[in-house]
């Protein structure tokens, strides 16, 4: 019996992101001595006082199902969180806690988007924003903001691509994967836009808040702009800041009504966050930050390494980031002066040459580049430039 899987899925494409780490690990179970700066992972265990409040939520019996849309004192932790944090100030009906931001992303993006809604994520994006938004039978348009602007969208950019099927705007500041991020004045700018187009619904992912380093401090989009704070859906997570990816809690606040539908989608899948994740998420949000000023500090040091490194490759140019731990590498030149195709040719190049595995640009909506994860040890990016070096024949090593 033949079967045939549903329109729907067809017009999504696996994640290019997994499907590297997938490759890489089928090479080094093969014996391959591959460097891979593909994961999107915080290479740093999760600190001791929270796997030690996950392993004390079990042995005090906290096992079981929680409400859907996550316990009270997770939710009184996130609204600490982005009082303390952000200036927003919200309710517990306001907040959703689910498994994962991923999962915050997909309920929002299913509760709002109808058949040939649009929404408008500026390039380059996370892989996943338009295909969710596919996922959905929703329209994703994607306006680039490319390098001479510092991958950042400008106002008249915004304005462009808004149309009377526009429903929601996606910005991820620092971002996924580039590490630009916006200043207040920026996202002031942004935010004049969208108080002229009311029905649009505003998505900011927040998620690498707290791996940054530019000199004007963090600010997102509904503290910038409070205006739109009842439009604004504000996205965050332990994953990144507190290594706790695998941990999987993800959190937001915003407008009652909206937060009431995501919780429903939830509800008709997979139902609550993990009990014992969310004991310890909140022992995260409560708790000393020492331990994220710490791992931020290491991100920076890396930063510096692996950007520098970069702009000394021939055919290569990288511009700082901001924060979160990746950097987004131009390779137009190198790509001609290896006389490949594009920048999936010479991704592919390069590790077949170099055994270095990086994600091309072109998952990200910004062909031409390759995006490089800094979430691991100095000496494995000084190696990865030495062996890059190599094949684009610095000479190096």
């Amino acid at each position: 019996m033949s079967s045939t899987v549903s329109r729907r899925v067809q017009r999504v494409r696996p994640s290019p992101t997994v499907a590297l780490t997938g490759r890489v690990a089928r090479l080094k179970a093969e014996g391959r001595d591959i460097i891979s700066l593909g994961a999107g992972e915080p290479d740093f265990d999760t600190p001791a006082h929270l796997a030690a409040a996950g392993i004390q939520a079990i042995r005090e019996g906290h096992t079981r199902y929680t409400p859907v849309d996550g316990t009270v004192e997770m939710k009184n932790a996130v609204i600490a969180k982005f009082r303390r944090d952000n200036r927003l100030e919200y309710q517990r009906q306001q907040i959703l806690v689910s498994s994962g931001a991923k999962q915050i992303l997909f309920n929002l993006i299913m509760a709002l988007i109808d058949p040939g809604d649009e929404a408008v994520i500026p390039a380059p994006y996370w892989v996943s924003y338009p295909d969710m938004v596919m996922l959905a039978e929703g329209v994703p348009v994607t306006p680039l903001a490319g390098r001479d602007q510092g991958y950042k969208i400008t106002p008249a950019q915004l304005e462009a691509a808004i149309t009377p099927h526009t429903r929601l705007f996606i910005l991820n500041s620092p971002n996924n994967p580039t590490g630009a991020a916006y200043t207040a004045a920026e996202l002031r700018a942004l935010g004049a836009v969208l108080a002229r187009h009311p029905r649009i619904i505003i998505c900011t992912d927040d998620i690498y808040e707290h791996i940054y380093w530019a000199r004007e401090p963090f600010i997102s989009l509904a503290q910038a702009c409070p205006e739109l704070y009842e439009r604004i859906v504000t996205v965050n997570g332990v994953s990144k800041a507190y290594a706790m990816t695998g941990w999987r809690i993800g959190y937001c606040g915003g407008p009652a009504a909206l937060i009431t539908a995501m919780a429903t989608i939830q509800g008709q899948s997979t139902s609550n966050p993990s009990s014992i994740a969310q004991k310890a998420a909140a022992a995260a949000l409560n708790g000393d930050q020492a331990c994220v000023r710490e791992m931020n500090r290491h991100f920076r040091e890396r930063h510096d390494l692996l950007v520098a490194g970069l702009n000394r490759l021939p055919g290569v140019s990288c511009l700082e980031g901001a924060g979160t731990f990746y950097a987004f590498a131009n390779v137009e030149r190198a790509i001609e002066m290896i006389g490949v195709a594009d920048d999936t040719a010479f991704a592919e190049h390069l590790l077949a040459t170099s055994g270095v595995a990086v994600v091309p640009g072109s998952g990200f909506g910004a062909p031409g580049h390759v995006r490089l994860s800094f979430a691991c040890s100095m000496q494995t990016l000084e190696e990865a430039l030495r062996r890059m070096g190599k094949t684009l024949g610095t000479g190096i090593g």
